[in-house]
């Protein structure tokens, strides 16, 4: 059954990208999160769907010309109100994210850091916000296989 499910889960996380034309190498399959390289971008990320949640995802990416490593990137189930009182929990931990649209992010670099090592540890997250029409909403993630996709994505791109 294991066969399948790795190819499939590729296409789903990689589908928005094939439409854009990017060129695409997938690094791996762990768990629930893969791992894939951009090669003309140069840009390597490790990618997740929410559970339950289709077109919501979670990204930890690593742009080497803007030397940037693990920026941490929530695409949301729902467009976000103005004041979105955006919030990230990972075992017991909150962090503040910022956004809009449908787009959510760590405040800055440090905040990456600390949202990474957290995933490093836990077992799942969850993104709590506003939408457009007042409602809260929360979108979840599982963990399993995130820190090996992490991992695979900065070697990916580590002699770019």
């Amino acid at each position: 059954m294991l066969r399948w499910i790795a190819p499939a889960f590729a296409l789903v996380v990689s589908a928005p990208l094939l439409a854009h034309g990017v060129d695409r190498e997938s690094l791996g399959v762990f768990g629930d999160w893969g791992a894939f390289r951009d090669s003309d971008v140069p840009r390597c990320y490790a990618i997740a769907e929410a559970e339950g949640r289709g077109g919501a995802f979670a990204t930890i990416s690593t742009w080497p010309r803007q030397n940037v490593r693990q920026q941490v990137h929530f695409r949301l189930s729902r467009s976000l109100a103005s004041d979105p009182r955006m919030q990230l929990a990972i075992s017991g931990q909150r962090f503040a994210l910022s956004g809009s649209g449908t787009n959510g992010w760590a405040e800055n670099a440090a905040a990456d850091a600390r949202v990474v090592a957290a995933m490093r540890s836990a077992s799942s997250l969850s993104v709590s916000a506003t939408d457009t029409r007042g409602r809260r909403f929360t979108d979840r993630y599982s963990l399993d296989g995130a820190a090996t996709a992490i991992d695979a994505a900065a070697v990916g791109c580590a002699n770019r």
